[in-house]
């Protein structure tokens, strides 16, 4: 299984950083990964902002030059794993962009002239580790899940991507916000996960 890591915080002194090192540890230690790349979206620079003019339209994101080597990625990957924070309650904004420009009519998904367009992406699977300065239940109790269904309904069920899973952990500045034990968990999930 080759497995795509997605990593979108600016410092690797960040507990989201310890998270995508327990994710790597796990996967090197399960005998169904073949293969894991990381991509840093900071470290590797990339762009998040959209530009759309005379000569650079939307319909054309998907053949756009400049990110051939993200879309190889994502058609390489059997499993994308994003590691990010919640902040204001969604994905940081860097993580957004890659979101915007990556999953485009045309790679990701084609529309049928129907309500649903058909998913390109079908047959993956698709893991969010994120991590919040509130309590857990926060963007379930406040914000009506907006987190999860962006992520899953939103992007992933609408790409063809049904295999959607989320560790999302809350109170992660506060000491008491049992930060090993989280990192256990993800290190062990993915030790031991199939397909």
């Amino acid at each position: 299984m080759n497995t795509l890591v997605i990593y979108t915080h600016p410092n690797h002194q960040s507990l989201s950083y310890a998270f995508l090192q327990e994710v790597l540890r796990g996967s090197r230690e399960n005998s169904e990964v073949t293969e894991i790349k990381v991509l840093d979206l900071y470290e590797e620079g990339f762009d998040p902002v959209l530009v759309f003019n005379e000569q650079k339209r939307r319909r054309d994101m998907h053949s756009d030059p400049r990110l051939a080597v993200y879309r190889e990625q994502l058609i390489w990957a059997d499993r994308i794993v994003l590691v990010y924070p919640i902040w204001w309650g969604r994905p940081p904004a860097m993580l957004m962009g890659y979101i915007d420009q990556m999953f485009a009519s045309g790679f990701a998904y084609r529309d049928k002239g129907g309500m649903l367009p058909e998913g390109l992406l079908k047959g993956k699977s698709v893991v969010c580790i994120s991590v919040m300065k509130g309590p857990a239940h926060y963007p379930l109790l406040w914000l009506g899940n907006a987190h999860k269904i962006l992520m899953r309904k939103a992007l992933f069920n609408y790409v063809g991507i049904r295999k959607v899973k989320f560790f999302e952990f809350g109170s992660m500045e506060s000491p008491r916000g049992k930060h090993e034990r989280k990192l256990q968990q993800v290190y062990r999930y993915f030790k031991t996960v199939r397909g």
